[in-house]
């Protein structure tokens, strides 16, 4: 059962025209744009696999002679024609597309296809030779003498009949007829006819002048219509002057010549080389397409010889010959414009005279497979260069018992040569960002095939190879995908990085001079074929790993103390221990000594925010006293410039932190404090409840902490940056908090003054842990902030500078902590066991309101946002046994019970 290409058809895109067409036989197309093609039906013998393998689209003169172009494409690709006004006009071409790479002789499977446009003469002149120089204005020709007609047209390609007339220039209106030459041809849109009988022009001239001038006309006989020049003039080529001179009487016919026109390579045409690559990726990111968007694209004429080996007095091409012209053949083809040389040569062996004629017949045959397979006749030139070396002496290298010989082997052969565009660019770069230690980038190759390599030295392998300083040897594999490590110059010992500074450059000294060179580490990646990137001494694609370094200068200010702060009820502990205590102490044995002095510390600790709660309040007492006589606070100001890199586990720090007075501090500030402070003493001096006025407890109202910071580091682009690395700069101020209070009460001690029932209960829970050597907390904080965040700007070095936002909020919440521990003792099989837990409870529940003021294309609109946290609670639980520690960690703090989204509103435009 038959399979291929049954039929191909016009797919509708391109302009054809409809009336000069014939359906599923001949499309006739409008000039200079693009028509496709594409299959449209297949034979039964053709599975769904075969359909979706490459095509070979053949453009063929009309008898299926000769291959004028000829493309393999994918399946999928539908083949693009397009002709000139040049080419337009009688002569046919057919095109075809082939499954198996071959022409179907036996059948049209494929379409006739001409161009259309209206006929034209676009120049014209006259030549002392073939296609030359116009000299009508710089020569005078003599009688005898031959002349050169040569014409450029639209639309004529393919005439085989056209009439030229030459007239004598009187008037132009009544000029006289002088020689007609019929049968001209055009080829490839051109006229090129050597008029060979001028003598004969010599008797037609009535009244012959010293110097006469001459014009033609160019009729088509089939409208019997001269044809005109873009400025509708039918007069052509003035003037041939030819003196009053007879230099030769030989009458000659006139003979149409072939342009002496030397085709180049589109260098802009797409390329289907079978030894190809396709795309190129890097971590995903398409790095190459198909050549698209390269730079310094260069086409290198690169020069490829083919040899084709014969038996001895043999010019038979074997089996393995065949082979390699039939490779041959199929560049050739998709390589238009191409010359090929051919050269053939004879060992010693046999008279000079024989070999002679010999070498030119295996050339001839080469030549011959050549023309057979579509080639046109005129691309090949074909030489027989007899002996190498020769000789006749028998005695001596000419003895039939050499033939078997290296160098008598290598002497009967031909060389196919020729030369075609082989193609480089300037290499791509693609910038990342590493780590310190070692991180895979993987490059991925699509379509990679080399098979059908034309080189036959250093043929193009279907591998990858990466170099780079870093590595003891280049790293290849003959794969489509590759992962290969790179790291950046940075190390994770460095102690002070300063010379990243500005993490895309190092600036370092070489030879005392300050330089800033490039930080990145280089990586370069190989990756050849004839269809891109032939030329392998150049990288293909050269990876750049800067350092993952981010720089951040910090600006802090902040006061001493708190704007405000007060406490009640708190107990005291001295730094001795008392008389009664150490009395206590003595009576006890030395372990359980140790113990009570174990218990006791505990006890300092757990009320450690006491004792400083009274320390606070020293401080803040002092700060009002000094308020009294000047408007002056303590303040606290930070200077900060850090750095960390390798994924954060390499950083470094450089800061100063001072203390000072700072004169009249904005008066805000006081303000606030003198707000502050009448909560304070509405809370620290005659306390009205009765339950709170014995409770601990402790207020505080929170100075304002200012920060300002820049940072700046490296980042990947984005869209049409994706393979670059930007350098951002962010600046930000915060206050966090901008004003806030804490009030933190004791709720054992709420509890007991607010039942009696409570207080025996706490009472006797005390007395119980304290048997056990161990003590409980349970407190409340409630809690309430307002910050800011401004996002100042961004600057990106690949897209500019953005503006930033304003984020306003505001936090109120309040957070329950219960502290337990104790210790038990016990005698297990004659040996004491010692159990100890500790115990912390914790809840914590806060409502978050925010207020985003942003920009966008309408204006800048401020956006409100509010949420709950939700009840989150944890617990944290340590038992050791006979030092034997085990944890258990409890929480919801990931999913927290009556959490609500938060709720977003719709911007709010303010200008």
């Amino acid at each position: 059962m038959a399979k291929g290409v049954k039929r191909i058809k016009w797919t509708g895109k391109g302009k054809v025209i409809g009336n000069l067409s014939i359906p599923n036989k001949k499309v006739v197309i409008s000039p200079d744009q693009d028509v496709f093609f594409e299959v449209d039906l297949w034979h039964d013998g053709t599975t769904e696999t075969d359909k979706k393998e490459s095509l070979t689209w053949m453009l063929q003169d009309r008898k299926k002679k000769i291959i004028i172009s000829q493309k393999t494409l994918p399946a999928s690709t539908p083949k693009k024609i397009s002709i000139p006004k040049a080419l337009c006009g009688p002569f046919e071409y057919y095109v075809e597309a082939s499954l198996s790479g071959n022409r179907n002789t036996s059948k049209d499977t494929g379409l006739i296809v001409s161009g259309y446009c209206e006929p034209k003469i676009t120049t014209s002149k006259w030549c002392t030779t073939n296609d030359g120089d116009d000299v009508s204005k710089s020569h005078v020709f003599s009688y005898g003498e031959a002349v050169y007609l040569s014409v450029n047209s639209e639309g004529l390609n393919g005439h085989k009949n056209l009439i030229v007339d030459v007239f004598r220039h009187e008037n132009l209106k009544t000029d006289p007829l002088i020689f007609t030459y019929t049968s001209v041809d055009v080829i490839d849109g051109e006229i090129n006819l050597a008029m060979l009988n001028t003598f004969s022009w010599y008797g037609k001239i009535k009244g012959i002048k010293e110097d006469e001038e001459f014009y033609v006309k160019i009729k088509d006989p089939s409208t019997s219509s001269y044809i005109v020049d873009s400025k509708h003039n039918t007069e052509l080529a003035q003037f041939l002057k030819i003196k009053k001179k007879i230099v030769s009487r030989v009458v000659k016919p006139p003979t149409n010549l072939t342009p002496l026109k030397v085709g180049k390579p589109d260098e802009k045409a797409e390329r289907y080389e079978p030894c190809k690559f396709e795309t190129i990726a890097i971590d995903k990111t398409i790095v190459f397409d198909k050549g698209k968007k390269l730079q310094k694209v260069i086409h290198l004429k690169e020069a490829i010889t083919k040899t084709i080996f014969f038996d001895i007095d043999s010019s038979i091409i074997n089996s393995e010959g065949n082979t390699s012209i039939s490779n041959v053949l199929q560049f050739l083809l998709e390589h238009e414009h191409s010359t090929i040389t051919i050269d053939g040569y004879a060992c010693v062996i046999g008279k000079e005279n024989y070999n002679n004629i010999l070498s030119q017949k295996r050339s001839d045959a080469v030549k011959k497979m050549f023309i057979n397979g579509g080639l046109e006749a005129q691309r090949i030139i074909s030489k027989g260069h007899g002996e190498i070396n020769a000789t006749d002496d028998k005695m001596g290298r000419d003895n039939i018992k050499y033939k078997d010989k290296r160098e008598y082997i290598d002497a009967r052969r031909v060389d196919i040569s020729f030369v075609f565009n082989g193609h480089d660019a300037q290499t791509i770069v693609y910038e990342t960002i590493a780590p310190s230690h070692n991180k895979n980038v993987t490059i991925d190759i699509t379509e990679y095939q080399n098979k059908a390599c034309f080189r036959e030295k250093d043929k193009h392998k279907k591998k990858i190879m990466v170099s780079s300083p870093e590595y003891d040897k280049p790293l290849k594999k003959e794969v489509v995908s590759l992962a290969f490590p790179v790291h950046s110059s940075l190390s994770i010992l460095n102690p002070a990085p300063m010379q990243y500074i500005w993490p895309k450059w190092n600036l370092t000294k070489i030879a005392g001079v300050e330089k800033s060179i490039d930080s990145a580490t280089s990586y370069s990646i190989h990756v050849h074929s004839c269809r891109y990137f032939s030329n392998d001494k150049n990288a293909t694609v050269i990876v750049k790993a800067y350092p993952d370094i981010k720089w951040t200068l910090e600006f802090s200010f902040n006061f001493s103390n708190p704007v405000a702060y007060t406490h009640g009820n708190l107990p005291e502990y001295g730094k001795k221990i008392s008389d009664e205590e150490s009395k206590y102490q003595a009576k006890l044995s030395e372990a359980d000594r140790a113990k009570r002095q174990q218990d006791l510390q505990k006890v300092k600790e757990i009320t450690r925010e006491m004792r400083g709660a009274q320390s606070k309040a020293v401080s803040v007492g002092k700060e009002n006293a000094r308020l009294q006589n000047s408007p002056e606070m303590l303040s606290k100001f930070g200077l900060k410039l850090s750095a960390e890199w390798d994924e954060g586990k390499g950083n470094s720090e450089f800061g100063i932190e001072f203390a000072k007075k700072l004169r009249k501090v904005l008066d805000v500030f006081i303000k606030y404090k003198e707000m502050a402070d009448k909560v304070k003493d509405t809370l620290g001096g005659d306390a009205k409840g009765k339950a709170l006025s014995k409770t601990p407890f402790m207020f505080e109202i929170q100075s304002p902490s200012l920060n300002a910071n820049i940072s700046w580091y490296l980042e990947k682009g984005v869209g049409i940056y994706e393979s670059q690395v930007a350098t951002v700069g962010t600046l930000n101020f915060k206050a966090d908090p901008l004003m806030g209070a804490n009030f933190i009460v004791d709720l054992l001690a709420l509890g007991s003054r607010m039942h009696p029932a409570v207080a025996a209960m706490v009472t006797g829970i005390k007395i119980g842990l304290s048997a056990l050597h161990g003590g409980m907390t349970f407190e409340a904080t409630f809690f309430g902030n307002f910050s800011f965040d401004f996002k100042a700007l961004e600057f990106n070095s690949l897209t500019g500078v953005k503006g930033g936002n304003l984020d306003l909020g505001a936090k109120v919440g309040i957070k329950i902590n219960l502290k337990i521990n104790f210790e038990v003792k016990s005698q297990v099989w004659g040996t004491e066991v010692v159990v100890e837990l500790i115990a912390n409870a914790m809840l914590d529940a806060y409502f978050v309101a925010k207020i985003v003021i942003d920009s966008d294309a309408k204006g800048v609109f401020a956006k409100p946002e509010l949420g709950f946290s939700g009840l989150i609670i944890k617990l944290e639980a340590e038992i050791v046994v006979n030092r034997y520690k085990r944890t258990l960690k409890l929480g919801n703090d990931k999913e927290p019970f009556l959490k609500s989204d938060i709720v977003k509103f719709d911007p709010i435009y303010i200008i």
